[in-house]
């Protein structure tokens, strides 16, 4: 990973400098209330440090998706108080992002006062990455600070184009998520595993053949695995399986053993005739003994067992996705016990555990394990595309 400069790399005294602050305030609503304040609380250190070093703090955020036109229910003014209550702060609202009357409020903030922009989104300029658009919201700012690890994967004005005409800085969020990837798959320390579970192979083909060249240890769960057992010549009777890209989980095989990496999938599996709570025909087996009216819905006793002893072999994980269909019970066991395990290797010291997308933050969050872990990245689509080892818009313009 390029360098980053951090808000250490600014003055101590910032005051009356202009900081304009690309932040993730897209909170699910609902009845005009947000329902959850975890991005909201991601931000609130870097926007906090900076107004107590005297910064006028600028927010930048996108709000849904207006496709360039403004709308009242998408208007950021939605979430000021939210935010206000995080910061336990009073923010002053600018209805633009650019022009007199925004130049106007920022000239009313003293300093260590927060002004929140609106929706960045309501301009077509900010998607399409227009270099004007850019031009415009930069001349409000001194410096600019990315803390928006989840829209990093976005090439648009205010994640990639500002960070191109001020002097650029990860905020604090941003610098822990970017420390803690390179930690997972940037400068990792071997052996590496890798869990990837979901419905799926279609969805992570990209993630499957990058990881095959870059860990040691790939466990395959959820649907996608069935998906790698049928292409193996197994009968995965009626479960979730994509029959046609038999082929491609081939390549990926054979990928992954001429880097020598172990691909492990489940030996024995816990199957159902239905998909419901603790149905009646819940049994565990052998992957070979999976009757036709049978579907596979997790992993079974003795390969989550073995996998355990894998993530005992390593000294880094990376997990995206759960092993089964974790929210109906039973078959959530092999998820909780193999995050316990990664858990426990995690607070022994002997492994550094990275966690990301949404069905694993609340896999691991079912699992009672959400903090003893070393690092969960709230980010869905920029923690995939990392993962699939691309290049992220918004942080390679970091390290310009």
């Amino acid at each position: 990973m390029s360098a980053f400069k951090t808000l250490d790399d600014l003055p101590q005294d910032l005051t009356g400098q202009r900081a304009l602050v690309r932040v993730d305030l897209n909170l699910p609503m609902r009845d005009g209330r947000a329902t959850d304040l975890t991005r909201a609380r991601a931000v609130a250190p870097t926007i906090l440090e900076l107004s107590q070093r005297g910064a006028k703090v600028l927010l930048l955020a996108h709000f849904g998706r207006p496709k360039g036109e403004r709308h009242s229910t998408l208007s950021l003014s939605e979430v000021l108080g939210a935010v206000e209550g995080v910061l336990d702060k009073e923010i002053m609202f600018i209805s633009e992002i650019h022009g007199p009357v925004t130049a106007q409020a920022i000239d009313i903030l003293g300093p260590g006062d927060i002004g929140l922009l609106e929706n960045t989104r309501f301009w077509p300029g900010e998607e399409a990455n227009d270099p004007e658009f850019a031009k415009g919201i930069a001349a409000h700012g001194d410096f600019y600070v990315n803390d928006a690890f989840s829209a990093a994967h976005r090439a648009h004005a205010t994640t990639e184009g500002l960070a191109r005409l001020l002097p650029a800085y990860a905020g604090r969020a941003m610098e822990k998520e970017l420390k803690a990837l390179d930690a997972a798959l940037g400068n990792p320390e071997p052996p590496v595993a890798a869990v990837v579970g979901g419905a799926k192979v279609s969805t992570k083909l990209a993630v499957l053949e990058n990881l095959s060249r870059r860990v040691q240890h790939l466990i395959i769960g959820g649907g996608m695995a069935n998906t790698f057992l049928a292409a193996n010549g197994v009968d995965v009777g009626k479960s979730l399986c994509e029959h046609d890209l038999t082929d491609t989980v081939k390549d990926i095989l054979a990928a992954a053993d001429e880097a020598g990496c172990t691909v492990h999938l489940p030996y024995d599996v816990v199957v159902a005739k239905e998909f419901s709570a603790n149905p009646d025909s819940l049994r565990t087996c052998n992957v070979h003994e999976v009757a036709e009216d049978e579907m596979i819905l997790d992993i079974g006793p003795q390969a989550t067992e073995a996998l355990g002893d894998v993530l005992k072999t390593c000294a880094t994980l990376v997990w995206n996705g759960p092993l089964g269909a974790f929210e109906t019970p039973p078959f959530d066991a092999a998820t909780v016990a193999l995050a316990k395990t990664a858990a426990a290797l995690t607070q022994d010291g002997s492994l550094i555990s990275v966690a990301g997308g949404g069905d694993t933050v609340a896999a691991l969050a079912h699992a009672g394990v959400e903090n003893d872990v070393t690092y969960i990245s709230t980010a869905g689509g920029a923690f995939l595309e990392w993962m699939e080892g691309k290049e992220l818009p918004g942080v390679a313009a970091l390290s310009a």
